[in-house]
């Protein structure tokens, strides 16, 4: 949940940089786009993808020491 409230509250305030209009913000947007999707990205993998492979490398653990 912590990870989940951090993310978005700085998504949020990033959102500004990367939809600017005016002159000179063509390398904001670049900078927001990127901090955006880079913290989206590592939010998924945080979230999603290291509990996931805990679970099968535990499950094979135990599967590991039934056997022996």
């Amino acid at each position: 949940r912590p990870v989940l409230m951090t993310t978005l509250t700085t998504l949020l305030g990033t959102l500004p940089l990367a939809m600017s209009k005016g002159q000179g913000s063509e390398m904001w947007q670049s900078l927001g786009i990127a901090t955006i999707g880079g913290l989206f990205f590592s939010s998924v993998i945080t979230l999603v993808l290291v509990p996931v492979l805990y679970s099968i490398f535990e499950t094979r653990i135990k599967q590991k020491k039934e056997i022996d």
